[in-house]
């Protein structure tokens, strides 16, 4: 006759496997911000090659680079929380109307849509908890 051992059962915490899912959601809205700000560019060259050609493309997609990147990023140099919101706001509305100036009207509307839908999941507690606070 074998000696049965007992099986000792550890429960997991109850907010173990769902704080993994928030924390993976939460980086899933970080990529979609991501997304969106390379959308923000591409819309910027779309409107500059309709406006003045593929120079011009070029140049208003790194116009949209360098102002992101001194006004806008977590790490800007001239950032702040007035600056930094004020900042993205005219950036995705630009690239939007941009896009609706160029002939595409749906695409202005839907890229306008997504950055405030993103942007807005993306202030939410457990999205913000996972990026340290900008510099400024």
């Amino acid at each position: 006759m074998r000696a049965t051992v007992p099986r000792v059962v550890v429960a997991k915490p109850a907010g173990a496997r769902e704080d993994r899912h928030v924390v993976a959601l939460g980086w899933f809205v970080l990529a979609l911000v991501f997304v969106d700000e390379v959308l923000a560019v591409a819309a910027a060259a779309v409107w500059g090659g309709w406006a003045g050609g593929p120079l011009l493309a070029v140049a208003a997609a790194l116009a949209v680079v360098a102002v992101w990147w001194t006004f806008a990023s977590p790490k800007a140099p001239y950032g702040g929380v007035v600056v930094r919101p004020v900042v993205k706001a005219l950036v995705f509305g630009l690239a939007s109307l941009g896009l609706w100036q160029a002939g595409h009207p749906g695409w202005a509307l839907a890229l306008l849509v997504f950055s405030v839908v993103v942007n807005a999941v993306a202030l939410l507690p457990f999205v913000r908890r996972l990026v340290p606070e900008p510099t400024r």
